[in-house]
């Protein structure tokens, strides 16, 4: 299989030997003397311009636009799949083991990210702007009815596959896409976020980490699986943890 994972990047940063990942600079049509050496999303069909508020999504939908290939995935410059649990770029995914669980699968994902004392649609609330959601919730119901039921569901669990990661198969990516950045680009018509935090205004990127799980419910012919994901820097997990409770008291902000 031709099998391309794209690696969001926006600095300077040790990349995989594997020919299997490739580096894309995001944004690169905002900061295009950042790097020289990462392909941009600014070639071709792109929305490069749009970084800011998409996140690594503009480099999605430059792989999906301008590259002919089998499979296509996404990963982050810290954040990858992998079958163990190791932080040694060396044992992330491989092609023999995205091509192995690919006779089984569609659509290869990390583990669910889980909140517990929580809903999705808390965690958004807490953390973002309420409108963009309701206006979501609001164009899936006007142009996409079939898709609201499991949007729903996904609203009242305590889980989801964050971070926009996943490697697809052709045909589900390429539908997967269609319907995702059209969904966004309505509800990028009904905001307003110029008075939005820098960070908040990042908006089209966290809608989409909860219409990926909306995406599959609804395509239940596409097979899944989930495999670990690594993040290959130290977390502080204190800090994280008190500022996830800071944000279940005083709203959302920056984090």
């Amino acid at each position: 299989m031709n099998i391309k994972i794209l690696v969001a990047v926006h600095k300077n940063y040790r990349m995989p030997d594997d020919p299997m990942y490739l580096p894309v600079f995001v944004g690169k049509e905002v900061h295009p003397t950042v790097n020289q050496t990462f392909q941009g999303d600014n070639t071709g069909d792109n929305i490069s311009a749009k970084n800011p508020h998409y996140n690594e999504l503009t480099a999605l939908y430059w792989g999906w636009k301008n590259l002919d290939v089998d499979a296509l995935g996404l990963v982050h410059y810290r954040r990858y799949l992998t079958m163990g649990h190791s932080k040694e770029l060396s044992t992330i995914l491989n092609k023999q083991q995205v091509e192995e669980l690919f006779e089984n699968a569609d659509v290869i994902l990390p583990k669910k990210r889980h909140y517990y004392i929580e809903t999705n649609e808390s965690h958004y609330f807490h953390v973002h702007e309420h409108e963009p959601l309701e206006v979501t919730r609001q164009v899936l119901k006007e142009k996409y009815p079939e898709y609201l039921p499991a949007f729903e569901q996904v609203m009242k669990q305590t889980s989801a596959h964050y971070f926009n990661m996943m490697v697809m198969k052709k045909q589900p990516l390429g539908e997967y896409c269609t319907w995702l950045f059209d969904v966004l680009a309505e509800v990028e018509k009904q905001i307003d976020y110029s008075d939005y935090t820098a960070y908040e205004q990042r908006v089209f990127g966290f809608l989409s980490e909860l219409l990926l799980d909306t995406w599959l419910g609804t395509h239940p012919e596409y097979k899944t699986v989930e495999v670990n994901r690594v993040f290959l820097e130290k977390q502080n997990w204190p800090l994280k943890i008190a500022k996830f409770l800071k944000r279940k008291i005083t709203g959302h902000g920056e984090h």
